[in-house]
């Protein structure tokens, strides 16, 4: 019997892949800014994942949030499945 991917299996319960890109000052000179490029399964619109992982950045790291700039896709969706009028069969 084969194992469901992982991956998959979140899919189908509704997670999707959020990426999101964190822009924070460097802690030694305010003024420059540095990213940091953050990506897993998480559930939109609320995103638990990525607020835990902005929680813990806050309160652990030295380096402030300037602004965070998030992007994600279902990867799972109805409109991917197209029915057709036409059969063709092949001998």
């Amino acid at each position: 019997m084969r194992r469901i991917d992982p991956d998959f299996r979140r899919q189908l319960e509704g997670y999707s892949m959020a990426t999101a890109e964190i822009f924070y000052r460097m802690p030694d000179a305010n003024d420059l800014l540095q990213t940091f490029v953050w990506q897993d399964y998480d559930m939109a619109p609320r995103f638990p994942k990525l607020m835990k992982f902005l929680d813990f950045w806050t309160r652990e790291l030295d380096g402030p949030i300037h602004s965070v700039r998030l992007a994600h896709a279902n990867l799972l969706r109805p409109t991917e499945f197209r029915y057709t009028d036409h059969e063709f069969t092949i001998h």
